[in-house]
């Protein structure tokens, strides 16, 4: 019952701060994305900043324990190769996140207040990672 708390705990401040550091709004994060365009906005600089810190004091904390509060142990990565699958999929998110300015963790955030468009999105995430599950590639590299 305390993992399942946990992360629902965890989930609802991680979409608090996304909602509150503008992550949700897709025309902000393609501002962001956007460096060539003339209509650059920088602020999400912080916010990734922000979270880049938050992990490395995470994962520092986590290292010095020798098992998780609620689990039996840690689910490190077990492999640090960079394959075509890694990168073709790094490649796929960041064309996906430039054509609509949501990456997953937005979106489901946002689901429900942010219309038919991001319905779409996440319908099409699901089904991507039904894919993942299916195509040959997925039994050869499970995750």
């Amino acid at each position: 019952m305390m993992r399942i708390a946990s992360a629902a705990l965890a989930g609802l401040v991680f979409g608090i701060g996304l909602a509150l550091s503008g992550m949700l709004d897709p025309v902000r994060v393609l501002g962001f994305l956007d460096i060539t365009g003339g209509a650059w906005d920088p602020t999400l600089v912080f916010v990734l900043a922000g979270a880049v810190g938050v992990t490395a004091i995470g994962y520092g904390l986590a290292g010095r324990r020798a098992q998780p509060l609620y689990d039996e142990s840690f689910r490190w990565p077990t492999t640090t190769a960079i394959d075509p699958g890694l990168f073709g999929g790094a490649a796929m998110f960041g064309v996906g996140w430039g054509l609509v300015g949501y990456c997953p963790g937005p979106a489901v955030a946002s689901i429900g207040f942010a219309g038919t468009p991001t319905a779409i999105f996440c319908l099409a995430l699901v089904g991507g990672m039904i894919l993942h599950r299916v195509l040959p590639v997925a039994a050869a590299n499970p995750r």
